[in-house]
């Protein structure tokens, strides 16, 4: 889920930044220090959305840059269990999928990939037995977030399932969703 966060913070203006207007060369820099940045209580930094007030800058000596208290609001992405999103497929290895969804990736183990028996071929392609669907690299997805972990801080971990009504590669969802072609004869009049 996307968010509004407003922050209040110190901001270092390099002099790089000099020959901008004061806010747009805070923001350029809230952008350098936040845009990527992960936590567990925040979520993952997408962007900044403005810079709404600017108090007195201070020097510190032998500190070339002034530092302006500044509140800003920022995007964030914090994802959510069961959230469903959209993804596409960055890479399939023989133990499942990697998809990139927006600011995150996530895997999708190879059992949750389709209620299926799932092979794995070595041109990098995931294929049901009985149903004959195939996964690829590029394919684009919708799967729902079913496990998050912040053990490692800077590289949060995602588990996705595509199993389930809704869930899986865009044409399997478009299939099930398609009207039943008509019966015939005599199941028909039945």
């Amino acid at each position: 889920m996307f968010y509004k966060v407003r922050v209040k913070d110190h901001i270092r203006v390099s002099p790089s930044h000099f020959g901008k207007e004061l806010k747009q060369a805070i923001a350029a820099e809230v952008r350098e220090k936040f845009t990527g940045y992960i936590s567990k209580e925040l979520g993952i930094v997408v962007d900044v959305i403005d810079v709404s007030d600017v108090g007195e800058g201070i020097l510190i000596p032998g500190d070339g840059a002034p530092y302006y208290e500044a509140t800003f609001t920022l995007m964030v992405f914090e994802p959510e269990m069961q959230e469903i999103l959209p993804g596409k497929v960055k890479d399939i290895a023989d133990f499942g999928a990697f998809v990139t969804m927006g600011p995150i990736d996530g895997m999708v183990h190879i059992s949750q990939t389709m209620n299926d028996y799932v092979s794995y071929a070595k041109e990098k392609v995931l294929t049901g037995r009985d149903t004959g669907k195939v996964l690829k690299v590029d394919d684009k997805v919708v799967a729902r977030i079913v496990a998050i972990s912040y053990k490692d801080p800077n590289n949060p971990k995602f588990g996705l399932t595509m199993r389930g009504e809704g869930l899986g590669k865009e044409e399997w969802i478009e299939a099930a969703d398609a009207p039943a072609p008509a019966k015939k004869g005599k199941e028909a009049k039945e």
